[in-house]
């Protein structure tokens, strides 16, 4: 920077320097937000993409995530940093159609590795009720993302699944670091088949298996383990239920001996709590892990799980 703050005599020589500080002092911005380190920079759209990038990267990467803990990750909107902290990274992990905006930032950057995770399994369509039926699967990734489940997170094999995929992108992105990439990705592939086992074994035997959430966010979990969920809301956190699918809801739950209405931790619970109080069931949390805040029972995916499954074991009635 001394050097371009020289009297230089050229008036051509000076254009073509104040042109080069200019883009120097752009790029400064930029990088501020998280890019250019000395490290495999990745930008993760929310928390359990976060959360695989980290695992699988470890020591090598520097992993931001676009969500703020305790944000919405459906209402994200990008900010000029972030969309420049984009620009800068290595690569990108998202989830294609979950977040519209971060959709949008993502196909108008020019970052070389682009990860959608919801390219690396199966989605399905799912609606209020989830479960007890054969799965309509559809394997058409682009075009009718619109009516497919987001939520393959909660789906331990699922989740494994696009745990392999990074692994391999990240592998093709920076080779120099292959090998603990495999590394990571094999140990943590491990770790969620060992979930799955747990999940399998812990609801086997339950007294019921219909549970009642706000948000449909448990499909592939209900549907894995042969459970039905029954969500007051939509895929939509933030809609509102009609009252003919609230009195639905409060017949079903006495007929099929259901105890517990489940609401989650970035929403509010007022809903759950009515619905609850009009068929006098109890409330307890079920956290679709879209973020790790105070509030959370577990620091991270793997505690938090295994709280959901201690939640599920005890509104089911497990044995």
């Amino acid at each position: 920077m001394n050097v371009r703050r020289r009297l230089i005599s050229t008036a051509a020589v000076t254009a073509v320097t104040a042109l080069g500080l200019a883009t120097l002092s752009a790029c400064s911005t930029e990088s501020a937000a998280a890019g250019n380190t000395d490290k495999f920079d990745v930008v993760a759209s929310f928390y359990p993409l976060q959360f695989l990038a980290q695992r699988i990267g470890g020591d090598h990467v520097n992993v931001t995530s676009l969500t703020k803990p305790g944000q919405e990750p459906h209402d994200l909107e990008i900010s000029a940093r972030q969309t420049a902290q984009l620009q800068e990274s290595d690569a990108v992990l998202y989830l294609k159609n979950l977040q519209p905006a971060v959709d949008d930032a993502v196909t108008q950057s020019e970052v070389k590795t682009k990860i959608d995770a919801a390219s690396l399994t199966s989605l399905e369509k799912h609606g209020n009720e989830v479960g007890g039926h054969a799965a309509e699967h559809d394997d058409h990734k682009d075009e009718e993302l619109a009516g497919l489940d987001p939520h393959i997170w909660l789906d331990p094999v699922r989740y494994a699944q696009v745990a392999e995929g990074v692994g391999k992108a990240f592998e093709k992105a920076d080779p120099d670091n292959a090998a603990d990439y495999k590394k990571n990705t094999a140990a943590l592939v491990k770790k969620l088949d060992a979930l799955n086992t747990q999940f399998k074994d812990g609801l086997a035997n339950t007294k019921t298996k219909v549970f009642i959430t706000t948000h449909a966010a448990f499909g592939y979990l209900a549907e894995r383990y042969g459970l039905t969920e029954e969500a007051i809301n939509g895929l939509d956190p933030e809609s509102e239920p009609s009252a003919d699918r609230v009195k639905n809801l409060e017949k079903m739950a006495k007929a099929d001996g259901v105890t517990t209405v489940f609401y989650e931790t970035l929403v509010s619970d007022k809903t759950a709590k009515t619905i609850a109080s009009d068929s006098s069931l109890r409330t307890d949390v079920l956290d679709p892990i879209e973020g790790i805040t105070s509030k959370s029972r577990g620091d991270d995916y793997f505690q938090v799980m295994e709280s959901n499954l201690k939640a599920l074991q005890t509104a089911l009635g497990a044995k």
